[in-house]
Formats: structure tokens, C-alpha cells, sequence
């Protein structure tokens, strides 16, 4: 199942949170985009693994992905190892992305930076044929993609660059609002947490104003990249 766009997050609602709206612009466009869940999210505060899995397939379907998996690493105690690298390689080498959007290099939940070196590391080690993987008693051919861009979550952090994502945002807080257990509830009685307050929308429109500001877009969302962004000409710059 190749796709043109492979989104990572090291716990269901991290790529909606994050980079949503850009996954639902390239969808409009037309292409393929599947997303890969590190881990259930068991320890988080409000709601349960299993209210998880369903709130991340609702999302998927409003999104309009093509293909939503959950690897079942302990949420807050994976490590960088041989053993979740290659679970992520399996992935890398199954749907087969041009680009992976992996989670922020540095953040608030120590789950996000390490994801964010685990990803991408696994996108290179996916790159290397003498690594055999299989999956469903498949062997794997081995794949590389063409770049590996990380999402801007909790912390700020200046951004590489930003994409226009103009006209997606209430469409990506609809899909964060699929996780309804972790998010705004007036009836919830649940302990409160850093994203369950109602002003929490406001402060990511606010970040995506803030993105979009200086390229002239009324809304925008924010990467970081290890390598130089490269462009044929000044024109493809806004």
C-alpha cells in the first residue's frame, strides 16, 4: 500500500494536534496519506487505550486516510532500540512514503522528541537493503524516503518553513475533537490536563495565525528539517 505521505505521531491525537491540516490539504489534492500510532496513549490522564483506538479510527475516517495502524509500544517507556526501530521500518517499508511527517525534535512530553529521533532514524535504516524485515510472512524491499520533516507540537519552535494550510483549520479541529475524552467536555468530570481546557483550540489557531503571518496565509503549520530545504527557482517561494 504506497502512499505519498506517511504521518507518525507517538500517541493518537499527536498528528492531529500538530499537522492535520496539512494532511488534509495534500488529501484534497489528492494524495494518499496514511498515519502510524507509536502507542495507545494508555497513561494518559483522561479516557482509556480502548476510547483511543476509537476516537483515532473516527478521526481517520473524517480525515479521509487511507490506512491508520497503532504498533502498541508502552506508552512513556519505549525506547530507542533494535526492536521499535524495526517495527517502524516494517511500517516505512509497507506503505512506502515519499514523506514522513515524524514528532516535534524537542517537547514538553519526553514521548515527542524521543519519537521524533526514532522516526527518523528509522527512515534511514529503512534505506539499507542488508536490514531484512518482513511483514505478514512477506519479505520487505527496502525504502528510503525522500525527506523526513518534523511537526511543531507543545513547545514553540522557529519553523524551517511553514505550508499554507488556509481553509483547513475548522476541519482539523473537527478531527482533534474526535478525541473526545481528551479535549474540551463541559459534562466531563475527569481531572483537567494542559489540552483539556477550552481555550486550547484558541492557542493552536493562534500558532497557525502565528505561522502564517509572515508568508501572507491567514493560517499555517510549522516543520523543522535535519537537511537544506532545496528550490529550482526564487519563484517557488511565497
Amino acid at each position: 500500500m504506497k502512499v505519498d505521505i506517511l504521518a507518525l505521531g507517538a500517541h493518537p491525537d499527536d498528528v492531529e494536534i500538530s499537522c492535520s491540516a496539512t494532511l488534509l490539504k495534500h488529501i484534497s489534492l489528492g494524495k494518499k496519506v496514511a498515519v502510524v500510532d507509536l502507542t495507545q496513549g494508555e497513561l494518559g490522564t483522561r479516557g482509556s487505550a480502548e476510547e483511543r483506538l476509537i476516537e483515532a479510527a473516527n478521526s481517520a475516517k473524517l480525515m479521509g486516510l487511507v490506512d491508520r495502524v497503532n504498533l502498541g509500544f508502552r506508552d512513556g517507556f519505549f525506547t530507542h532500540d533494535e526492536t521499535h526501530l524495526l517495527a517502524i521500518v516494517r511500517m516505512i517499508r509497507k506503505y512506502q512514503p515519499e514523506i514522513v511527517l515524524a514528532n516535534s525534535v524537542s517537547d514538553r512530553h519526553p514521548d515527542h522528541g524521543k519519537a521524533g529521533k526514532l522516526i527518523a532514524d528509522a527512515c534511514f535504516l529503512s534505506g539499507l537493503k542488508k536490514i531484512e524485515t518482513s511483514l505478514d510472512s512477506q519479505v520487505q524491499t527496502h525504502w528510503r524516503p525522500k525527506s523526513v520533516y518534523h511537526y511543531i507540537q507543545d513547545y514553540y519552535l522557529k519553523p524551517d518553513f511553514v505550508i499554507d494550510v488556509s481553509g483547513f483549520e475548522q476541519k482539523k479541529i473537527e478531527a482533534i475533537k474526535t478525541f473526545k475524552t481528551q479535549f474540551f467536555d463541559p459534562a466531563s468530570t475527569d481531572p483537567k490536563t494542559p489540552i483539556s481546557g477550552e481555550d486550547f483550540f484558541d492557542f493552536l489557531l493562534g500558532r497557525m495565525k502565528d505561522f502564517g503571518r509572515p508568508i501572507g496565509a491567514e493560517y499555517a503549520e510549522g516543520f523543522t528539517t535535519s537537511r537544506h530545504i532545496g528550490i529550482r527557482q526564487f519563484d517557488d517561494l511565497m
